[in-house]
């Protein structure tokens, strides 16, 4: 570890030899490109051995769309025509268009009811110290998230933009006593916080099934690879719903957040985020903090998130053989993964 920092800091001076080559590899070199790491820094830390991040791996800032990925044509693009973020909440949002309407019976002065009066509500806190944090009611579902994009009218300050806005704090990517690379925070956490994205390389699924079959162990790809299969529909007009979802390959290129370990007692959890509306087969996929985590905490989902059949397949021999074993030492561990 110390070495591979010795390189960076002592050989990617411009001028000398090999410096665009060599900045283009190194992933401090490509940490420090990204837009937020003035304020929000990753950083990479091993004081446990000599253990260095794979010369495969490419951090990035956003997913990269496979060769073989078209992206959705513009005429099919479009975005909400709100004033502002006020007008987003309380009126009818494009953006918010497939969620259930909150709807209430206002008491007039005579003491009747007179109008239904309906919004549309965020995901988000608008306002107060929460703002900004996924409200406790979606926080503990698995429903999509629907936020306003860049081809909105109502602006960048928008409160529906949280996972548009960005990753919002510091990430550390730190060497684990027995599961390799973990993440944490060196800042505190909140409850309904946004983490960070997944990202990757987004190819078909023809191409997953493919890098699957060339892995040395299969089920270890699948720790890389989340398919966006969300929308996935055999009914729906959108026939690039209807069809095998596109997945997202993080092994060889992704951000910190591809780092994060398993638990069967996690505290994050992943939500499919939405833009624009003709982009689903292309959602993303944003991390939340489901409680308060201290800094210093590592960070974990369940890869799995709960739906599984590895505590009935730990019971029988034969099947053990295959299993992967949990290493997430957690009160409600499962035992295996899958």
């Amino acid at each position: 570890m110390e070495s591979a920092t010795r390189q960076h800091f002592f050989s990617h001076i411009p001028g000398n030899e090999g410096f665009e080559t060599g900045k283009r590899h190194c992933h401090w070199c490509q940490i420090r490109s990204f837009q937020t790491h003035e304020q929000y820094p990753i950083t990479i830390v091993n004081d446990r051995d000599d253990e260095v991040l794979s010369p495969k791996f490419s951090f990035v800032e956003t997913s990269i769309r496979a060769r073989d990925v078209e992206p959705t044509r513009k005429e099919f693009l479009s975005g909400c025509e709100c004033v502002d973020g006020e007008d987003c909440q309380y009126n009818t949002c494009n953006c918010l268009q497939d969620v259930e309407d909150d709807s209430s019976d206002e008491e007039g002065a005579d003491g009747t009811y007179g109008e239904t009066y309906r919004k549309k509500a965020y995901a988000y806190h608008s306002h107060g110290v929460k703002a900004g944090r996924m409200r406790s009611e979606i926080l503990s579902t698995r429903n999509p998230i629907y936020e306003c994009h860049e081809s909105c009218a109502c602006g960048p300050d928008c409160p529906n933009r949280v996972v548009e806005r960005g990753r919002k704090i510091p990430l550390q990517i730190f060497r684990t006593p027995n599961r390799g690379w973990g993440v944490r925070s060196t800042s505190d956490i909140k409850r309904g916080q946004f983490i960070d994205k997944y990202m990757g390389e987004i190819i078909t699924a023809e191409e997953a099934d493919r890098r699957r079959a060339k892995s040395h162990i299969a089920q270890r790809k699948d720790v890389y690879l989340f398919a966006l299969d969300k929308f996935s529909d055999p009914d729906s007009f959108d026939e690039r719903l209807r069809g095998a979802p596109l997945e997202v390959d993080g092994e060889f290129m992704s951000g910190p957040s591809r780092f994060v370990n398993h638990s069967c007692e996690p505290n994050l959890r992943i939500f499919a985020r939405v833009g624009d509306h003709a982009d689903k087969h292309i959602h993303d996929l944003a991390f939340f903090a489901v409680r308060d985590i201290p800094r210093g905490e590592e960070l974990t989902f369940d890869y799995v998130d709960g739906v599984d059949d590895s505590e009935k397949d730990a019971l029988d021999p034969e099947k053990q053989k295959d299993m992967t074993r949990c290493l997430c030492g957690s009160k409600r561990c499962r035992g295996y993964l899958w």
